[in-house]
């Protein structure tokens, strides 16, 4: 069977078939930019058109950038409020017509990269971290996730700190590689502090770009970019996907 992952966030939805046994693309990628206002039938239309490039799938994982319970959505800090509490699940597989799954997208992306990337076959508490237009984080303890810690809303600076140190924070206060890197430093020094993990995954658009401002991190836990860079969340929602589908014995 066919899984195809999908990718929600705050500036595009992207999605491709993807093999889950390899963790490789079967199809070159395709993305819309979205919506604005992110309301929930505007990216749903989104998530629709980017699943109507592809043919020949069964099943379909997709990520959101809040936390989602049993397909339910709980938070949205970076898109419309109309998400809160929407049955993303039920009504994306409405919309699509295949069985849908819908998890956290910093967690999807750290289920693939714990697989097939920087996080296999270590033990211990590793971190996977995503910049992009907020922070997201997945936290693995011996290879399983503890789902939903939704990192990027720790407070640094009396905010939260995804308004410090996310790429978008970056863009819109024209940061510099190295003073934005510098800010990064002091998020993950917070992190370290609060969970002592033995390895940071950078994921996220920037972690194609960590030649220009990783090296202006100051930390002490050894810290990587993501071996699936941004492709990570639609490998990992289509893990779930297909994870989902062979507990139900489809």
């Amino acid at each position: 069977m066919t899984t195809l992952g999908i990718d929600i966030g705050g500036s595009g939805i992207k999605g491709a078939p993807v093999d889950t046994t390899t963790g490789e693309l079967l199809d070159e990628r395709f993305r819309v930019v979205t919506p604005q206002p992110s309301d929930v039938a505007s990216v749903v239309a989104g998530a629709v058109e980017v699943a109507g490039h592809f043919t020949g799938f069964d099943r379909v994982g997709v990520t959101f950038p809040g936390v989602v319970l049993d397909g339910v959505v709980k938070t949205a800090a970076n898109m419309d409020p109309s998400w809160i509490n929407a049955p993303a699940a039920a009504t994306l597989t409405e919309a699509i017509g295949h069985p849908v799954v819908v998890l956290n997208d910093a967690d999807a992306a750290g289920v693939a990269e714990v697989k097939f990337g920087e996080g296999r076959d270590k033990a211990g508490v590793i971190m996977m971290l995503t910049f992009g237009t907020g922070i997201g984080s997945a936290l693995f303890v011996d290879g399983i996730l503890v789902p939903n810690t939704e990192l990027g809303h720790l407070e640094l600076h009396g905010h939260d700190a995804e308004v410090h140190a996310s790429d978008r924070a970056r863009e819109e206060h024209n940061l510099e590689w190295d003073e934005w890197g510098k800010r990064v430093g002091k998020y993950l020094k917070h992190v370290e502090m609060l969970f002592t993990p033995k390895l940071f995954i950078v994921g996220g658009g920037v972690s194609k770009r960590t030649d220009r401002w990783l090296k202006f991190v100051d930390i002490n836990t050894p810290i990587v970019p993501a071996a699936l860079l941004n492709n990570a969340g639609i490998i990992g929602a289509a893990m779930a996907a297909a994870t989902m589908a062979t507990a139900a014995g489809r």
